[in-house]
């Protein structure tokens, strides 16, 4: 059961929905980069954090609720609370740009435009970084398929009639994506957020390149989501 413990009353157009699991390292610097926005309202979605996550967040001044663990769990609960007309869903390693409220805006205000993301720079200096960030890219452009770690955002309109994030331990992002494109369009904005390069460097940028093409390939054929998690998390299975 989803429990709420703060909530800011302000009415409010973009409801950004951060999921947490154990980022204390992290949640300051991305809520106070968008703080200053107007309009816009912050959830943070914790799933059950074992350092000092939710105390930090419980100070930051912004609506905070409980739900069970996933990613999927939580952003759907964030959803199911949220004010906003606009829904943005923002992985607490994640910064966005300067006004990117009016950017979200302009870009769903399109024709065919059913939801959008941002473009992506990885945050250290590492040139094969650069070619991941050339491939996420491409991807995004060719395939319309961001994920979720480029800030995807949509209406709470067309979310709802997607009906959610999918309930899946992993890869709940590259489903709701192939939903939403048999809607209409889904468009990548040019100006990236800046996310932690902390999964490439853990595991190696090569390595975690390949992993993620390799889970891609797995889903597709059929493997179930358990499993391609457990690989993920280099879980024995």
């Amino acid at each position: 059961m989803t429990e709420i413990i703060n909530q800011n009353r302000n009415p409010v157009q973009i409801s950004i929905i951060i999921p947490t699991l154990n980022e204390a390292d992290n949640l300051k610097e991305a809520v106070s980069s968008i703080q200053s926005s107007t309009n816009v309202e912050i959830i943070i979605v914790d799933g059950g954090s074992e350092d000092e996550t939710l105390s930090i967040a419980k100070f930051l001044d912004v609506k905070v609720i409980i739900s069970p663990p996933g990613r999927a769990n939580q952003m759907n609960a964030g959803a199911e609370v949220a004010s906003g007309e606009i829904l943005l869903f923002l992985h607490a390693d994640t910064r966005l740009p300067t006004n990117f409220e009016q950017m979200i805006r302009t870009t769903l205000a399109k024709p065919g435009i059913v939801a959008g993301a941002f473009a992506l720079r990885i945050d250290a200096p590492n040139w094969g970084l650069r070619l991941v960030e050339w491939g996420v890219k491409w991807r995004s452009h060719l395939w319309q398929m961001p994920y979720g770690d480029q800030a995807i955002f949509l209406t709470k309109e067309v979310f709802q009639t997607v009906g959610n994030f999918p309930e899946m331990p992993i890869m709940e992002d590259f489903e709701l994506m192939r939903k939403l494109k048999s809607l209409g369009k889904i468009y990548l904005l040019p100006t990236p957020v800046i996310t932690s390069p902390r999964r490439w460097l853990n595991k190696g940028i090569l390595q975690t390149t390949i992993l993620n093409q390799i889970i891609v390939i797995a889903y597709f054929l059929g493997v179930s989501p358990n499993r391609i998690r457990n690989w993920y998390r280099q879980k024995k299975v």
